[in-house]
């Protein structure tokens, strides 16, 4: 049976918060009540194999707060698990929607599953309204005076910062219209449900916590001194925050402002590579940013491969890299360059590999910056690199871990009879990926 109310939906997807949430606000000020929904997408969720995979559990964290949150103010977010096309028609015939609010999503399976529903929805008389929330500029904001998209990041950098302006950093100030949410009432949710456990997922807790939320200002005012140092808390960790939209990004942008540029930029580049994947969506196909560099000829040696996820390649930068990784599903951005470098040009296994692995492993995990980090360390992408560019391990140790701090807590082995040779020589590892490279570019 129907509710005989009309009311109408906030689909949360990549932005697990109540406050500063664009369609969310526009959702609120509609006219109607609000009833929050979020969907465990079975077609995404049936691909991860490690049934410990923290980012489900980072998600179901998320919810549980938004939820304590919602139920104070007498409302409910609904929580469901299934294939998004089918979870839309059981709403629609327990609810009587007027209208459907979300956020923009960027990534090719996110376009096509909202291309879907708002055909359902627009089939049955539902307005489905999408809004730009997870980044500050997106699509065709910001673009060169000849109308075409930047692929080199300076000169899209000073352009985003000449177009930044106080309409773009407002906040929506969504707790003004808290009391437009449904009330919760269990009969509404009759045949619905509504609680979903990890385990009715198929997944397990790792009872690892997970990075803070709040803003370190000491650490961004520190950034730029420390931000390469792998061994200190040099960095914010918010990423994972930014990934799930457990932080708004306008927020972060205003800090950003007042306390540090070099952290600012971090956030351009997060936009950058949403702006290349928009503009050039054969990245999202597997293709190489530059067509040409999909010519190189790989040896993808599979047990060289294995060493290299497990952290056993007899260079310890990178082994500590992928062990923290393997662990924590967190490493530091500089050895995320060095470890990527490392597999593509010391071991000339293709980037894709690397990138998948990346994409099952990261708690921040997201498609354009990591497709945009690993084309950067191939050469292939854009403002990439360029090929004859190739970390030498043993000076980015020296450089950046001279004491070992960062090595020696994550191999502890380091000195003993246990620890691997080095799975390559470094010389003999650049003359031969400098000559393949040059062969596939010529």
């Amino acid at each position: 049976m129907k509710t005989n109310t009309k009311i109408a939906i906030f689909w949360h997807r990549r932005d697990l918060r109540l406050d500063d949430n664009a369609g969310l606000y526009h959702a609120l000020k509609s006219g109607y009540k609000v009833l929050p929904i979020f969907i465990f997408d079975q077609n995404i969720l049936d691909k991860l194999e490690d049934k410990h995979d923290r980012r489900v559990e980072f998600i179901h964290h998320a919810l549980r707060e938004m939820q304590e949150k919602l139920t104070n103010l007498g409302s409910k977010i609904l929580v469901k698990y299934g294939k998004p096309n089918n979870i839309w028609q059981e709403i629609l015939e327990n609810f009587d929607v007027a209208e459907v609010y979300t956020n923009h999503d960027y990534e090719k399976y996110g376009i096509e599953r909202d291309k879907e529903i708002g055909e359902i929805l627009n089939s049955k008389g539902i307005a489905f309204y999408t809004f730009k929330d997870q980044t500050i500029f997106e699509k065709n904001e910001i673009l060169s005076g000849a109308g075409t998209p930047y692929t080199v990041f300076t000169p899209y950098s000073r352009k985003w910062k000449d177009t930044l302006n106080d309409f773009y950093l407002k906040s929506y100030t969504n707790e003004d219209y808290f009391n437009n949410f449904l009330e919760y009432s269990p009969l509404l949710w009759r045949g619905v449900g509504g609680e979903v456990s990890l385990s009715d997922l198929g997944f397990q807790p790792s009872n690892i916590a997970f990075p803070s939320k709040e803003i370190q200002e000491k650490t961004i005012q520190n950034y730029a001194e420390q931000r390469d140092i792998p061994s200190i808390l040099g960095t914010t960790r918010l990423s994972v925050h930014l990934r799930f939209g457990t932080v708004s990004v306008r927020k972060l942008v205003q800090k950003a402002l007042i306390l540090n540029e070099k952290w600012l930029n971090e956030l351009i580049w997060r936009d950058f590579y949403m702006n290349i994947l928009h503009h050039f969506p054969h990245i999202g196909e597997g293709k190489s940013f530059r067509l040409v560099y999909d010519n190189i000829v790989w040896r993808n040696n599979e047990d060289e491969f294995r060493k290299w996820c497990e952290g056993k390649t007899g260079y310890p930068i990178v082994d500590a890299g992928m062990r923290e990784l393997n662990a924590t599903g967190f490493m530091h951005n500089r050895v995320r360059m060095i470890t990527a470098s490392f597999l593509i040009k010391h071991l000339l296994i293709d980037w894709r590999w690397g990138e998948a692995y990346f994409a099952q492993k990261l708690l921040d995990f997201d498609f354009s910056a990591n497709n945009g980090g690993w084309q950067w360390a191939s050469s292939s992408g854009c403002d990439a690199a360029p090929y004859f560019r190739i970390f030498n391990p043993t000076s980015q140790t020296q450089k950046f871990d001279p004491e070992l701090k960062y090595i020696k807590k994550w191999i502890p082995e380091l000195n003993s009879f246990d620890y691997p040779k080095p799975i390559v020589e470094h010389t003999f590892a650049r003359e031969r990926v400098l000559k393949v490279y040059k062969e596939a570019l010529k």
